[in-house]
């Protein structure tokens, strides 16, 4: 259902974007298409390829170098199997090192204490503040723990005020105290508020500051003397690139920090922050963060970040995205209705809310294998699905009920009462009648073709 859905929003609308570090490697693997067997012969421009490709990425070409001797190494005299081409092994083995590469394995948040104590830090415009009420978001409503913030940033005269915003959204309470200009002081005074009201982590967020600001840098050094924080989470914003590597750096230098938050990162455009700031730093990235939104928060799960470099997609993401959303009832329900071919626009509108509920449309569609790069010309945006919000909403009661009743007179006074053109309302109106026979297909397969709709 929700491939179907999203399968959807490719078809209505196409628009022009750049190209990204997935193509590039695919371009590469096509070196050796039809070859068979790795020799360092017909491996040199593949391999070159690569390495261009993930400089180009904002990977430091040290670490790319190195990443590319060591595929070379393991490629060299590879015996090709009967169902596996050359390209095939060559993106396996890739794909394998770049998981080595970003760490193996997730790693795991450690929010176990009397309170818990979480400092958050990094650089002017990083992103902190936001990141640190979607990390108090998620202990509370994924982990189930009770979270306070703490407004720290003593220098940003609306910093308090934007951590109370946020946390008013979620319903976290946000310890401040706005004439303390100590934050050493106002950290330590949070702790004992914390116990008080029974709180088991404590987010800290302190200032912006750049790692050349040695009064700024030693404050953030006594906070973390003073509170002995269980973790100390770097936030960097994967935009600035290989400049997010070196201030990753001058931070873990003088914090020795426990893990990075890359914040900003739409896609696999600029995944060579992730590669190149664990390589530099040797400190897990426990958490990827995109968009505004506060549940727009991700584990960094390196098997995952690895597959949808390589244009594999991310179904075990976007199946448990869509697990929170979507209950069995609910599933059932829909999944009897699509067999039934009864599918109406009163049910494709509830599954667009529930589908706005999982994230940014563009990352979700990145998880599906194969969308990747359906994508490159096209730009969807958040509001993807207003156009079609309109049609639906000026379509009565019967007729959103009834869809095949809907004449041609009946869809002129829709395009009139959404203010599209009649021809996008026939557009539309076939895509719809694609879509439910394609979900009825989907539906006879064994797996019930309702993929994400609810949990199995």
């Amino acid at each position: 259902m929700v491939y179907t859905m999203f399968i959807f929003v490719l078809e209505y609308k196409r628009q022009i974007m750049f190209e990204n570090l997935t193509e590039r490697l695919e371009s590469a693997f096509k070196q050796i298409k039809g070859e068979g067997r790795i020799t360092e012969l017909n491996i040199a421009a593949t391999v070159k390829d690569i390495r261009r490709a993930l400089v180009d990425a904002d990977v430091n070409y040290k670490i790319a170098k190195e990443f590319t001797d060591t595929v070379k190494e393991k490629a060299i005299g590879g015996k090709v199997l009967t169902a596996v081409s050359p390209g095939q092994l060559m993106v396996k083995i890739v794909k394998d090192e770049l998981v080595q590469l970003m760490g193996v394995e997730e790693s795991t948040l450690n929010a176990k204490g009397n309170p818990a104590i979480i400092l958050i830090a990094g650089l002017q415009g990083s992103g902190k503040t936001t990141f640190s009420g979607k990390l108090a978001s998620y202990l509370k409503t994924k982990k189930g723990l009770s979270p306070m913030l703490v407004a720290a940033d003593i220098y940003r005269p609306a910093a308090i005020d934007q951590l109370k915003v946020l946390g008013g959204q979620i319903d976290v309470e946000v310890y401040s105290e706005p004439e303390n200009k100590n934050a050493v002081q106002i950290a330590q005074n949070a702790i004992k508020e914390a116990r008080s009201k029974n709180k088991n982590v404590l987010i800290i967020d302190t200032a912006g500051r750049l790692a050349v600001d040695e009064a700024m840098m030693k404050e953030v050094a006594d906070i973390k003397a003073a509170v002995s924080p269980q973790e100390i989470l770097f936030v960097v914003d994967s935009m600035t690139g290989q400049d997010a590597v070196n201030t990753a750096k001058s931070f873990n230098d003088r914090l020795d920090f426990t893990g990075v938050v890359l914040t900003k990162l739409d896609g696999d455009t600029r995944g060579g922050a992730a590669l190149s700031i664990k390589y530099t730093v040797k400190k897990p990235i426990k958490f990827v963060s995109s968009g505004e939104k506060l549940d727009t928060l991700d584990v960094f799960y390196p098997d995952r970040m690895a597959q949808r470099i390589l244009g594999m997609g991310d179904i075990t993401s976007l199946v448990e995205k869509a697990q929170e959303q979507f209950n069995d009832e609910q599933a059932r329900k829909l999944e009897k209705k699509i067999r039934k071919n009864q599918f109406d626009f009163e049910d494709f509108q509830q599954q667009l809310s529930q589908i706005k509920k999982m994230g940014n449309i563009k990352d979700l569609l990145g998880m599906i294998p194969g969308v990747g790069k359906a994508m490159k010309d096209i730009d969807i945006s958040d509001d993807a699905f207003k156009g079609v919000e309109a049609m639906i909403n000026s379509m009565t009661p019967y007729e959103r009920a009834n869809p095949d009743q809907i004449n041609q007179s009946r869809r002129r006074r829709i395009a009139a009462g959404s203010g599209k053109d009649i021809n996008e309302i026939n557009a539309f109106m076939k895509q719809f009648e694609q879509m439910k026979a394609m979900m009825k297909t989907m539906n006879k397969m064994p797996m019930g073709g309702g993929m994400g709709m609810g949990k199995r």
